[in-house]
């Protein structure tokens, strides 16, 4: 099980406590209780991975080969050949493009599930390029972006304040940038090219758009530029995973990456974006998620060997600095998930953790190191699934976590 960015730094209004320490969650505790807990830097230590590379890592895969654009575009279900060119895309707000400020990356979080398929429509309709280009959206603020071709994935973000699967903890005011190639190749200068190209005809496409006009008349930020990011161009090939596995997914990532490990997808759709609130459409995608992992394991528990469980939502809050909506979230799964798993574990193994450190105080992934729950342990003690706790215990490699735990033969 994998809580989204759940571990943070102590946050001031939570009286120096990290959300995890100030919940409440009766439920973790007594599986922490009858747990080994130790700690874990998913990717390796100094590194504030992007959750792609930290999922891979922690299904014993190489992160460094891995780029999110191919793993969202299979999560999403799109057909690529290898030479295709995927990249992860977010509708996001910039001032212009003469000064390349950007105001939100995400759009204030307030673009309804209806505004994206509307401005992805006139996105395909009205930008005309040489290459033939597909742009779909996919959750919320998120897309996938796929030039059809034989192209190169060498080429650097738009946005610097990610790269290689890390995120640049360094970068302060984020500034739009053009993509540039990082080999001398013509197909990366080619690939960089048609990049920016699509950012700048989008951006005209996007910026006067009805949707966008009637946004800022709103006092919302105007969805007005396409950020893409972590282009791939081949087709991946992950080891296979011991046994016979099935994964609760709802972003495109996870079922990507659980697609590309020979898994079986529990899949559903997430709720739709109505309105500007995007915390009630987490908090109700948060509940369904949790029905659903639950209705998984009870219908398929002798018909699988392991399952993999991944909750988004507890990072959110973390990019937002709403370290109470993280309790809150953390306290909905205490409640709702941890209470059925402490009666449906007996005698079976399980691993808890997070995928990245996302610190409200930094309002991004960080490089710190996150908690490990091991079920269970032949020692039981009074202990809480937290950072400082994690930190007591031993130092785990993101790759072969599976191997000493879920697939060890202790």
């Amino acid at each position: 099980m994998i809580l989204d960015g759940v571990a943070d730094e102590p946050c001031e209004v939570l009286g120096g406590k990290t959300p995890l320490e100030y919940a409440k969650t009766p439920n973790l505790n007594f599986l922490a209780k009858k747990s080994k807990i130790d700690y874990c830097y998913t990717v390796k230590e100094g590194v504030a991975p992007e959750s792609s590379s930290a999922i891979v890592s922690l299904f014993g895969q190489d992160p460094r080969f891995a780029p999110r654009g191919v793993l969202e575009a299979i999560g999403a279900g799109i057909k690529l050949k290898n030479g295709d060119l995927a990249l992860r895309a977010n509708f996001a707000t910039v001032d212009n493009l003469k000064n390349r400020n950007v105001i939100d990356r995400r759009a204030g979080r307030t673009l309804s599930t209806k505004e994206a398929q509307i401005l992805a429509k006139a996105i395909n309709e009205q930008v005309k390029l040489p290459f033939k280009f597909e742009f779909y959206p996919t959750v919320h603020h998120r897309g996938v972006l796929i030039f059809r071709g034989n192209f190169s994935d060498n080429i650097t973000n738009v946005d610097k304040g990610y790269g290689l699967g890390k995120v640049n903890e360094s970068v302060g005011s984020i500034k739009l940038v053009d993509s540039e190639p990082m080999d001398d190749s013509e197909e990366a200068k080619l690939s960089a090219d048609l990049v920016n190209a699509f950012i700048r005809h989008s951006h005209e496409v996007l910026e006067n758009h009805q949707i966008n006009l009637e946004r800022k008349r709103k006092g919302l930020y105007p969805a007005n530029v396409i950020l893409c990011r972590d282009a791939g161009s081949e087709i991946l090939k992950f080891k296979k995973l011991r046994g016979k596995w099935m994964a609760l997914a709802d972003m495109p990532l996870e079922k990507g990456i659980g697609r590309l490990l020979g898994m079986d997808i529990y899949s559903f759709s997430y709720p739709k974006l109505r309105g500007i609130d995007v915390y009630d459409c987490l908090y109700v995608g948060l509940k369904k998620a949790i029905k659903k992992s639950i209705k998984m394991l009870k219908r398929n528990r002798d018909k699988y060997d392991y399952f993999y469980i991944h909750f988004k939502e507890t990072d959110t809050p973390g990019h937002d600095n709403k370290p109470f909506d993280k309790v809150k979230m953390i306290e909905i799964l205490d409640e709702r998930f941890f209470g059925f798993l402490n009666k449906f574990l007996g005698n079976k193994r399980a691993v808890v953790t997070a995928d990245h450190t996302t610190a409200c105080r930094k309002k991004a992934h960080t490089d710190g190191a996150v908690p490990v729950i091991i079920y269970p342990s032949e020692r039981e003690e009074e202990k809480r699934f937290s950072e400082e706790q994690g930190l007591k215990g031993k130092k785990i490699v993101g790759r072969k976590i599976l191997d000493s735990t879920l697939f060890s033969k202790k």
